[in-house]
């Protein structure tokens, strides 16, 4: 009867784990195509979208750093073969604020199982807005595993969801490895400074100025636009 209990209980746990695993596999795509555009309008206005503004609109966009899939720490070669395979179709990206409790008991779960993870921190108005826009929420710590979102640290759910995504329960990093520094969640691009205007002298005045020669164009893209 014993016999049986366990390994009914077993059964039960690798069925969650499955599922655990199920879960995180199906959402990935989505993470990876998840990216968050910051847009400021001719009038100063700004709105967050998860699709550019038309080309014709003359808005400013930024991205929103590490809103893609991607973890760059995943990325590096430093990392074991079997290691960085999990990483890269599985990365972790862990968002903190400098006064959030929780999230220093996040970072040191990650950090204690050897987690290559990108870490973002949520500083700014701006980083708030694109942190709802990810998540929904505004309350940290957040964290993504592949696709799957957590919200709020539990100790028991996030190693469930490690152990289903397949990282080792002990660190696995090299020695030399470092973690990558933590960056804010939007990067603001600074305006370019205008140009000085030509001095109005007789000089300037004679001197016959020619239209810029427009790019060329072809059927693909008709706008001749360089990106």
């Amino acid at each position: 009867m014993a016999l049986n209990n366990m390994a009914l209980n077993a059964s039960r746990s690798l069925t969650t784990a499955a599922a655990i695993l199920a879960t995180i596999g199906w959402l990935a795509p989505a993470a990876n195509a998840q990216q968050v555009f910051r847009i400021v309008g001719p009038d100063g206005k700004v709105s967050f979208s998860d699709q550019p503004p038309p080309a014709a609109s003359n808005a400013k966009t930024t991205t929103a750093a590490g809103s893609s899939g991607t973890s760059s720490a995943a990325a590096g070669g430093t990392l074991p073969y079997e290691l960085r395979q999990i990483a890269s179709k599985y990365p972790v990206t862990l968002y903190t604020s400098q006064s959030c409790g929780p999230c220093a008991s996040a970072r040191t779960l990650l950090a204690g199982r050897g987690v290559p993870f990108t870490e973002k921190t949520i500083t700014s108005p701006e980083d708030i807005k694109a942190l709802q826009r990810l998540s929904g929420d505004a309350s940290l710590p957040f964290a993504t595993i592949g696709g799957q979102q957590l919200n709020g640290f539990s100790d028991v759910e996030w190693t469930q969801f490690l152990n289903a995504a397949g990282y080792p329960a002990a660190s696995k990093l090299p020695a030399n490895y470092r973690q990558p520094a933590a960056t804010p969640l939007v990067s603001v691009a600074a305006a370019p400074s205008a140009a000085p205007a030509a001095a109005n002298t007789p000089a300037a005045a004679a001197t016959p100025v020619r239209p810029a020669a427009l790019p060329a164009t072809s059927g693909s893209n008709p706008a001749g636009i360089k990106f």
